[in-house]
């Protein structure tokens, strides 16, 4: 179906507006949107009627909806419960902005990488060399980043140089973790602590007792007690009593929010409140490093 550059523009509007706000659409509201005078909305609106891919709905709430014919001419894919996709520019979040779709075309080239990034709400606040970036989308927390090189009004796509792009797993966490439980107990001393950080490999250790998690010790602690000459104190002496836990099935980008949040290199992984394994920061990069 062959549309008009301004047919397209006011269905696009609509059907951005309409996911918003999941109601009828007024043509003031259209007009105001892509900044056109509210009779030019009126007329046209006559004619994508007619073509079926607009429904007027009357009373003193009415407006117009976009038909199921409106998604497919715009080839845009009718999402009963839509995620918002996060869209900023130069750093900026842009309110009434998400991504339709993204479009890979040089993946080939051995030195660029560009693509084609459709955007519900409008291209025509940016310009080449803005910075843009789009995501985490909401599965795979995929981020994209790159420079605006292009603009197209009519489909409303914007064509970027990439420069990074960031995706990170959907597995749950405790398929990330040590697989083999190793933690330390309250009467434990230092000597004993630091022999099994060591054969672990680990910067920190949980302080369990009965399957329950009463603290964790990491190497500042033990540095601590050794400046202050307490040199046999036992692990339940010097421990950090606050546990910083996450759930067995939480995700990754969940894990990397906690430890970046409170400052911590690992964090005690539960399952049907009992503990299951450690997860750091060393295991996190390791996984991150395959792909």
């Amino acid at each position: 179906m062959e549309l008009s550059v301004i047919q397209r523009e006011i269905l696009l509007a609509l059907i951005k507006l309409y996911r918003e706000k999941n109601t009828a659409i007024r043509g003031e509201e259209i007009a105001e949107l892509i900044d056109r005078n509210p009779g030019t909305i009126r007329n046209q609106m006559q004619a994508l009627k007619a073509l079926g891919l607009v429904e007027g709905v009357p009373g003193p709430k009415g407006g117009y909806r976009p038909t199921i014919q409106a998604y497919d001419a715009l080839a845009i894919e009718k999402v009963e419960a839509e995620a918002e996709i996060p869209v900023l520019k130069n750093g900026e979040k842009l309110e009434g902005k998400t991504v339709a779709d993204i479009d890979f075309v040089s993946l080939q080239h051995p030195e660029l990488c560009k693509a084609n990034i459709r955007i519900l709400g409008g291209v025509k606040e940016f310009q080449p060399g803005d910075m843009i970036q789009i995501g985490p989308t909401p599965v795979n927390k995929f981020v994209i980043r790159g420079e605006v090189i292009g603009r197209d009004d009519t489909s409303d796509v914007l064509l970027i140089n990439v420069s990074e792009m960031v995706s990170l797993p959907k597995r749950p966490v405790k398929e990330y973790m040590k697989r083999k439980m190793i933690y330390i107990h309250p009467e434990d001393r230092i000597n004993e602590i630091l022999t099994k950080m060591l054969e672990a490999r680990v910067n920190c250790l949980p302080v369990v007792k009965d399957n329950q998690v009463l603290g964790i010790v990491t190497y500042r602690n033990i540095a601590r007690a050794i400046l202050q000459r307490k040199l046999d104190a036992r692990a339940e002496e010097i421990m950090y009593r606050k546990v910083i836990t996450i759930d067995a099935n939480a995700t990754l980008i969940d894990a990397i929010r906690l430890m970046n949040k409170y400052e911590i290199s690992g964090l005690v992984v539960m399952e049907n409140d009992r503990p299951l394994g450690m997860l750091t920061r060393r295991d996190v990069l390791e996984q991150l490093a395959k792909y």
